[in-house]
């Protein structure tokens, strides 16, 4: 049976995501800070892993609990204060770097060594970077910020793990329908913008098994996947 790690995975692309290959015959370890929220998500293949990603000891501890590895989805993240830099705590900037790249840093390094060091030796891990890594909308600093140092982390964990046999890529999303989004939505209304345009976190889920489920010897570096109507090409 095949494995994955998934974090974030209490609820928007995580969940979804943690659904999708459970449905699939994956044997899935679902990271979060919310255990009760976890436990909702039973199912015989589905391992609760509950944690809080910038803690270094609980995150050794959990992947060393799940065993062999296949793949880890590195999905963690939080947006952050939506406004101006000026206007933002350095508590607030240090709090999405915690999330976003610390945690993610933990996680891939936990996934890292447990591939590096099983039998057979190698893996797959892929990142949740975002279209924000290419194209930043107003008032992201901090997430636009780590999302730029996230594609960072990727192409150098690819280089890495050749050695290894642990590919690694990134699938970069703009406006899956998640919480996140929604946020963005209320402050939108109540500025009077009109409606962003969103896809399923499904379709997400499906790009994700996509990467997940290519043999040892192909991989998907990058991957967008976005609202078709997204004014991302084009100009002003």
């Amino acid at each position: 049976m095949k494995t994955i790690i998934i974090t974030g995975a209490s609820a928007g692309i995580g969940r979804a995501t943690a659904l999708h290959f459970l449905d699939n015959g994956w044997r899935v370890g679902l990271i979060a800070r919310r255990p009760e929220v976890l436990a909702e998500m039973a199912h015989p293949n589905a391992v609760p892993l509950p944690c809080d990603v910038t803690d270094e000891v609980a995150v050794d501890a959990a992947f060393a609990a799940f065993g062999h590895l296949d793949v880890l989805f590195n999905n963690a993240g939080m947006f952050g204060p939506q406004t101006t830099i000026d206007e933002i705590a350095l508590e607030d900037w240090r709090a999405v770097l915690d999330v976003n790249l610390t945690g993610m840093f933990l996680c891939a390094r936990a996934a890292f060594r447990q591939m590096r060091h099983q039998t057979p030796q190698g893996g797959r891990i892929i990142n949740n970077g975002s279209i924000s890594a290419h194209t930043p909308r107003e008032g992201s600093v901090c997430y636009t910020t780590t999302k730029h140092g996230v594609s960072g982390l990727t192409k150098t964990l690819t280089l890495d793990g050749r050695a290894f046999d642990i590919a690694c890529g990134q699938i970069d999303i703009g406006n899956a329908r998640t919480e996140l989004v929604q946020g963005l939505e209320v402050k939108r209304a109540a500025e009077g913008l009109p409606p962003l345009p969103t896809m399923a976190v499904e379709d997400v889920a499906r790009a994700v098994f996509h990467m997940a489920s290519l043999p040892p010897e192909a991989n998907v570096q990058t991957m967008m996947v976005m609202a078709s109507k997204m004014p991302h090409i084009g100009r002003g």
